[in-house]
C-alpha cells in the first residue's frame, strides 16, 4: 500500500505548516468474469489481469428486487500473478484488497463507451468455492524477511 505524507503551507503564515497524509485502499468480494491472463513484462516481472463482478442487490421501494454488477479490472504482480493463474478461474469468488487506479476505457459490443475501475491487488484470496482448500496471496513487503528457519523455497507459494 502505498501512503503519502505531504506538509501544507499557507502562503503569508510562516506557522501554518500543517503535515497531513494520504491512504488510499480497496477491499472488494466478488466473482471473476474471466479466467486470468498471465503475461511477462519484458524484463520478466509476472502479471496477471482478471475481470471481478462485485453485485449488490437490494428490494425496491416496489417490492421488487434489484440487482447491480459493478465492474472492475484487477492486476496483481510477481509470485502473488503466478499464483493467482494457477488456481483461479472464472466464477470463483474471491476477495481483493488493493488500490485503485485510473479507470479502464473501452467500447462494448453494442458499441458504446464504458468503463471498468482498475484496481491494482496487493492481496487476493480465494473464498467460498468447491471445497477447496482456500487460496491465498499477499504481494510481499518490500523488505520482509522470511521467518527464522524458513527460506523463500520452503513457502508453499
Amino acid at each position: 500500500m502505498r501512503s503519502y505524507c505531504r506538509a501544507l503551507t499557507v502562503p503569508n503564515h510562516p506557522e501554518s505548516k500543517r503535515s497531513f497524509c494520504m491512504f488510499q485502499q480497496i477491499t472488494l468480494v466478488g466473482n471473476l468474469g474471466s479466467d486470468p491472463e498471465m503475461r511477462y513484462t519484458p524484463s520478466g516481472v509476472a502479471v496477471a489481469t482478471f475481470s471481478l463482478a462485485v453485485n449488490k442487490s437490494w428490494t425496491g421501494s416496489d417490492g421488487q428486487r434489484q440487482e447491480k454488477t459493478t465492474w472492475f479490472r484487477v492486476t496483481t504482480w510477481r509470485r502473488q500473478a503466478e499464483i493467482v493463474s494457477q488456481y483461479l478461474t472464472k466464477g470463483r469468488q474471491v476477495l481483493v484488497v488493493g488500490e485503485i487506479e485510473d479507470p479502464y476505457v473501452f467500447v462494448g459490443q453494442d458499441g458504446s463507451p464504458r468503463a471498468s475501475l482498475q484496481v491494482t491487488a496487493q492481496v487476493v484470496r480465494m473464498i467460498g468455492g468447491r471445497g477447496d482448500a482456500a487460496m491465498s496471496a499477499s504481494a510481499p513487503e518490500e523488505n520482509a524477511a522470511p521467518a527464522e528457519g524458513e527460506s523463500e523455497e520452503d513457502i508453499p507459494f
